[in-house]
Formats: structure tokens, sequence, C-alpha cells
């Protein structure tokens, strides 16, 4: 897998210069990391981006570590035999028209596989976006934007869905170890990227789109070994769904409440929106899964009741006598001896730390939510900084509920997320998180 991460010498067969084009787009982002010998094979242009070009990978003095295709689906199999006979590292191929259109499809699609298993030659594709690697500085897809280096790793079988994915972790502040988008997965499989997930130091959650998979048993019984994390998605969950899944990568969906309760018992946690899907990995990459109860402190009295009302079922013990001796000269004589704990409007950052400081040291609490509602008195960026400080010293479990997209409160959760304490906008939202962190 390594020679689809950090290639030194990669050749884009149908590089081209025409704008807004899949050639030019794999160009530019290849270009826009580390430097690397890029090749652009293309017969009819001298030269792409200001780089020379070559009329096939023939031609090419240099061995290739990787050979992207990016050609007419009718030109593929001749260029696969080129690269065969190159003895390229690896090869990904970008073109559709393969499986994902039907019998003749899939025939043009396994003879390619045959050509490149005689030389041992891995395959990523057919169909595909490509793969990207922020920590190595690859891009070596058609992506509009290259994400930042983070935790998770995301393999989904749509390449568009990567796209869309990608546009919105800018503004959620969660970052990849890689991305990849198997298409047709006529060689490498789901199976291979999980392992290599799984093995891989940057990698600490693997977050998964599936539509379909051939090879059920194989996927159960390696999930069922796999040490980290694993969120799933699942597309294709009714009749019509269904069909448009053979349509876009050529695999059947299959039942889906029986696909849900195998990967259910594979260990897989499964979420219903993408959004939910890195909320939760987000959780589970930054902090520890719990055992025990949660405490939910805020400054808003309507914020802690739709928390509550999130977090029916949850353990939420009230604090101890000995807890509420450590608050009470602190706090308003209006707030709420509970759980939750009301600091009230007003709350003060010297109160947010006397609360979170108290219900830290309840031994049967090891979770906290700390709810902020933008007031004049409130200081995000000091409750922030609170927050962090008491993660270091306690080591428990700890969301934020930062509400408000303001610049003061922008500032406050980018700190807050810096330091890998995740901040969800609604009560909502960081339930749904909270869950995936209790121990089973």
């Amino acid at each position: 897998m390594n020679v689809f991460f950090d290639p030194k010498n990669i050749a884009v067969i149908g590089a081209t210069s025409k704008e807004r084009t899949v050639g030019e787009g794999l160009m530019k982002n290849l270009l826009s990391g580390k430097e690397r010998n890029i090749f652009p094979v293309n017969p009819y242009e001298n030269d792409v981006l200001g780089i020379k070009t070559y009329s096939n990978i023939s031609s090419i003095p240099e061995k290739i570590d990787l050979a992207i295709v990016a050609v007419p689906e009718k030109y593929v199999s001749e260029v696969i035999v080129e690269c065969s006979e190159k003895e390229v590292g690896g090869v990904i191929v970008i073109s559709a028209g393969f499986g994902e259109m039907g019998e003749k499809g899939k025939t043009a699609e396994t003879e390619i596989k045959k050509i490149l298993d005689e030389k041992n030659i891995p395959l990523i594709g057919p169909n595909c976006l490509g793969v990207i690697r922020p920590s190595t500085e690859l891009n070596a897809s058609f992506a509009s934007a290259t994400p930042k280096l983070g935790e998770i790793a995301f393999i989904s079988q749509s390449g568009a869905l990567i796209n869309s994915v990608i546009d919105g972790a800018y503004e959620e502040n969660y970052g990849f170890s890689f991305l990849v988008s198997p298409g047709n997965a006529v060689g490498l499989s789901l199976i291979d990227y999980i392992k290599w997930a799984d093995d891989d130091a940057e990698t600490e959650v693997i977050a998964l789109y599936i539509e379909g998979v051939g090879n059920g048993r194989e996927l159960y019984e390696t999930l069922k070994k796999i040490n980290k994390p694993v969120v799933m998605i699942k597309g294709g969950k009714n009749k019509q769904a269904q069909k448009a899944v053979s349509s876009h990568t050529g695999s059947l969906a299959g039942e889906s409440a029986v696909f849900s309760g195998v990967m259910k018992q594979a260990g897989v946690y499964e979420v219903f929106s993408l959004e939910e899907l890195f909320d939760v990995c987000k959780a589970l990459a930054w902090q520890k899964s719990f055992k025990g109860g949660i405490s939910i402190i805020t400054n808003g009295g309507g914020a802690g009741v739709l928390m509550t009302d999130n977090l029916e079922g949850f353990f939420l013990p009230e604090p101890e006598e000995k807890t509420l001796l450590l608050m009470e000269s602190k706090m308003h004589p209006g707030y709420s001896a509970s759980n939750p704990l009301d600091i009230i409007g007003d709350a003060s950052a010297e109160r947010y730390e006397v609360a979170i400081e108290a219900m830290s040291t309840q031994e049967n609490i090891r979770a906290l939510i700390v709810i902020q509602t933008l007031q004049i008195m409130t200081d995000p960026e000091k409750n922030a900084k609170i927050m962090v400080d008491a993660l270091k010293k306690h080591n428990k479990t700890m969301l934020a509920c930062f509400m408000g997209k303001g610049e003061k409160t922008k500032k406050a959760i980018e700190f807050l997320e810096k330091s890998k304490i995740p901040n969800y906008q609604d009560p909502h939202r960081v339930a749904r998180a909270l869950k995936a962190l209790i121990e089973k």
C-alpha cells in the first residue's frame, strides 16, 4: 500500500492542460504537495502545466512507482498493458465505464486485473477518485482540495462524497490520515484498506461509507479483528437506492437490516448521516471511552434541559455533598445544585472553573459536557482554557457545546479542538457523539 501513499515517481496518463478536466485536476493536485517527479503522458500536447510530456509510459526513462490512468475507457486496456510492461509499482484507474455499466464493462475490468496480477502490480479502481495522504502531501486524486492532517481514515465507495466531506472538514476542524475511494474495487478491496488503516500509526478511527460488498463473510471476519474503532454509514437502504448502487459502483447493496446487524456483531458503530459520521469519529479520535456517570455544566437553563432530553437513559448522577461544598461559596444563590448543573447566565470564567473542578473530582462522574451560551459577561476563550487545563489534570472524557458562531466563540472553539476537545453546536450532536464513547 505504501506505493500509493508516498510514491516518488508518478506518471499521469491522460494529463492535460485543458481547464476543468480530470487530467488537469490530477496534475494540479500532485504539483501542490511536496516535490516529486511527475511525468505527464499525453501524445497530443508538448507540455502540461509547463512540464514536458511523454507520448506513452514506455518512453519515460525513470522507474515509475505509481501510474494514474485517466483516459477514456476504450484506451484503458492498452495503457494497462504498457504499465505492466513498464513494471510500475502500482496503478490507479480513475476512468469510468466498467463494471458499473454492465456485463461488458465487468469483462473489461476483469481483463485489466488479470494483466496486472501477472506482474503482481496492485490496482485501485477503476471508476474512482484516487487517494489522498495529507502527511506525505500527496493528493493523487481529482478532489477539489487537500484536507488537513488528522486522525481519521475515510474509505468511501463514493468519490463525490469525499469531495464534499473535505470541503466541510475545514469548518469543523477535523482532518484525515488518508482518504481513498476504492471505486469498483477490482484490485484492492475495502478489506485491504481497512487492514492498512488498522496498522497505520497515523490513524485513530476508521470511517466507512459502504454501498455494497461482494465478500461479506471476509469483511465481517476482518472487522471483528480490527483494533481501532470503525464507524460506518450505509448507502442503498431501500429498493430505489439499491438500484442506484448497482449503477454507481456495480456492487450489490444487500438486505439493509441484515447487513446492519452483521456489522454491529463485528463491532462496527453505525450512524445515519454524514454529519453524525464525523461527529462520532472526532469524538473517538480525540477522547477516551468511559464507563460511569456524566455531568452537564451549563450557563443556560434551556440548553441544559435540551441536553438532558438528548441524554435520556444515560447515567446523570447528582452532585454529592462534598462536591457541593467545593462550589457553594462561589456560586450564584440561584444556581441549580443538581445535574444538569446550571451555574446561571451571568457565569464568569471563575464560576465555570469552580464547577468543572468540583464535578471532575466526583468519583462516579467519568465524563463532562460543558455548555456555554454567549452572554455579555461570558468569556469564551477563558472558559475554553479552563476546560483544557481540567482535561490535563483529571483526564476525564470531556465534550464541549459552545453554542454560537461569532468571532469570540469561534476562537474558543478553535482552541478547544486544537487541544482535542470536540465541540458541537447542538445538544443533539453532543449526545450522539458521547453515546459512541460509552464502553460496552
